[in-house]
């Protein structure tokens, strides 16, 4: 009921709230014998954790990760894993002018309708606290599409107004905004302090692209690619659009603008497509070109500004909202985009393979059912010559010829004994 599992293959679900004592993960679907990098799921939270520079929340939390199941000995053992991660850096004591308030662009109000009780200590399930979580188990699927090949990469495209003018993802964890532009991020980062100073917010875009994503994922109706893509991403606190591909500027383009052609390319001996309007998915079903998706970033609407909302009992309040909270959450979205988008793919990677794996089997039973049909001709054919012969080989003449014939084959002692027992009869 209170919507905190994800996946079909690959099933994650999340627990914990911002202030209370951890918040956690468990993720059940992963065969066992897998080895698990610990280092690499606790790099992608460091990405996240809050504090890492002047643009986000001074909030300290060091987003220590801890594995206390399913994995023995740095392998997965096929049972559920379940990571731990301790909240340190709490300060409920911030919250308390608000207790009765419902605040702006925050989802008080709505819990208190749904739940009848919302944990006010830092928006408790709210809380952007919670997508460590996500990003802990898209660390972990992350690994197991990267040993297929498939890459992800997330980078801040646009803050307030500011966008970038080309993608360099070598910069992109080279200044704190995420940035995939070293010269935009600069300015976007002087807009975000300018923001903090006026005790305000600022949005921004999120691009993630995905290199090397196999043909074939995602299904032709309701559980396409691209919305479950969307699903997942606007899932993520704060998104409030989603796109792929050339997303809304398709509205102003004609059809013969906006189809990719395909053409055959002797390089990756493959159909490409010789533009990608579509973000690398058609029908519903991945193209085998990148995969291109973004999403829009509201301003958090936890401000120090002065502001005014109602209470509880129904008065206007002015208020202000102290704490530590970030002023634009772009370049701590980032990373969790990317987790997002490693669980949607590693989930439909996983039940393509369950179908290929599916439809090999029934190719190998329609060849074994026709070799039994042709045994069986065969032996007729073979009963009704050797009832016209007077003189048929014995027994022991048919066993050293048949033996003779198989040492080739790597058929059995028994396996011919069988055969020989049979075709005497």
């Amino acid at each position: 009921m209170s919507g905190s599992r994800f996946g079909e293959a690959y099933r994650v679900m999340t627990f914990g709230e911002s202030h209370g004592p951890f918040i956690g993960v468990v993720i059940d679907g992963i065969q066992p014998g897998i080895e698990i990098d610990e280092q690499a799921i606790q790099h992608q939270l460091n990405r996240r954790k809050p504090g890492q520079s002047d643009v986000v929340t001074p909030r300290k939390e060091e987003d220590k990760m801890q594995i206390v199941s399913g994995v023995f000995e740095g392998k997965t053992t096929g049972t559920p894993i379940c990571m731990l991660i301790k909240n340190k850096d709490q300060r409920s004591r911030d919250y308390g002018n608000i207790v009765k308030l419902f605040r702006p662009g925050h989802a008080s109000y709505t819990f208190l309708q749904k739940y009848g009780v919302f944990d006010y200590r830092g928006g408790g399930r709210a809380s952007g606290r919670e997508t460590a979580t996500r990003v802990a188990a898209g660390a972990l699927a992350r690994q197991l599409l990267e040993s297929r090949g498939v890459e992800i990469y997330g980078y801040t495209r646009q803050v307030g107004d500011i966008e970038i003018e080309k993608v360099d993802l070598d910069v992109v964890e080279k200044n704190p905004v995420r940035a995939a532009d070293a010269a935009a991020a600069e300015r976007m980062a002087e807009l975000i302090r300018a923001a903090r100073d006026e005790g305000d917010s600022i949005g921004g875009v999120v691009e993630v692209i995905v290199k090397n994503c196999p043909p074939g994922l995602g299904e032709p109706v309701f559980n396409k690619l691209q919305a479950d893509f969307a699903g997942a991403l606007m899932s993520i606190g704060a998104i409030k659009a989603f796109e792929m591909g050339s997303g809304f500027d398709t509205a102003g383009l004609k059809g013969s603008d906006n189809n990719d052609e395909f053409y055959y390319s002797d390089d990756t001996e493959s159909f490409k497509t010789r533009s990608n309007n579509a973000g690398g998915v058609l029908g519903g079903i991945s193209n085998g070109e990148d995969l291109v998706m973004r999403i829009t970033v509201k301003p958090p609407s936890s401000i120090s500004k002065k502001q005014v909302t109602a209470d509880h009992d129904g008065k206007d309040v002015e208020f202000s909202i102290g704490g530590r909270h970030d002023p634009c959450i772009c370049p701590r979205v980032v990373p969790v985009a990317e987790a997002m988008v490693a669980l949607v793919l590693l989930d439909h990677l996983l039940m393509q393979e369950r179908l290929t794996e599916n439809q090999d089997a029934d190719v190998v039973q329609q060849k074994v059912s026709n070799i039994d049909q042709h045994l069986l001709l065969l032996l007729t054919q073979r009963e009704e010559l050797t009832s016209n012969l007077e003189n048929s080989e014995s027994e022991s003449q048919m066993l050293q010829r048949l033996k003779k014939q198989a040492e080739g084959l790597e058929l059995s002692e028994a396996m011919i004994a069988e055969l020989a027992d049979l075709l005497k009869r």
